[in-house]
């Protein structure tokens, strides 16, 4: 149990570390006040390049696979590594460095998802690179590439029902995050990408 809960708090503590903003902050940005004000690698994109964002989205990622593979490594239950894997992300979006503001998990959660079940993870990925191409919008990708991951939980025939809570609660975290892009999309008003 008590295993359990340092996995939980080091994957908490490990999402929480803000990658776009400390990038943004050495190049004298504020990136709050760019573009979408978001921290994550889209607005990163936005406000330094595509250079970037890819960096940005790689470290965020890592985050959330990192804690996930320690906590397999170490052999304890399904349910405390999905536990590992939903406490990064909530870490991402309830940044204990931004006093709680954060980003909206969607990088945290692939790499999360990534160390989890990796071929729905990157099934769903595709599903994210698809929508991104076809529309030039990254909350599109990102809102059908989070909901489609459990999708793939089903058809990849994944073991534990650990992993679909996970996928579940992550995806609802991810949509909730995306309330405001969601109500520009249906306004017509949401960013494109650079």
């Amino acid at each position: 149990m008590t295993l359990a809960i340092a996995l939980v708090l080091f994957a908490f503590l490990m999402g929480s570390f803000p990658t776009g903003v400390l990038c943004a902050r050495a190049k004298g940005v504020d990136l709050r006040k760019i573009g979408s004000g978001n921290v994550g690698a889209s607005n990163v994109g936005r406000a330094l390049g595509k250079g970037w964002a890819v960096f940005v989205l790689v470290v965020d990622a890592a985050k959330g696979a990192a804690p996930v593979m320690a906590a397999r490594g170490m052999k304890v239950g399904p349910w405390v590594v999905a536990g590992v894997a939903l406490a990064a992300v909530l870490g991402h979006v309830f940044s204990v460095f931004l006093k709680g503001r954060g980003g909206k998990g969607v990088a945290t959660a692939l790499g999360a998802s990534l160390a989890l079940a990796p071929l729905p993870a990157l099934a769903a990925f595709g599903v994210y690179l698809l929508c991104y191409v076809a529309f030039r919008i990254s909350s599109v990708g990102s809102l059908a590439g989070a909901v489609s991951f459990i999708a793939f939980l089903f058809l990849f025939g994944t073991p534990h029902a650990s992993y679909f809570v996970y996928g579940a609660l992550s995806a609802g975290v991810i949509v909730a995050r995306h309330r405001d892009n969601i109500r520009r999309l249906a306004a017509g008003q949401e960013l494109k990408a650079p």
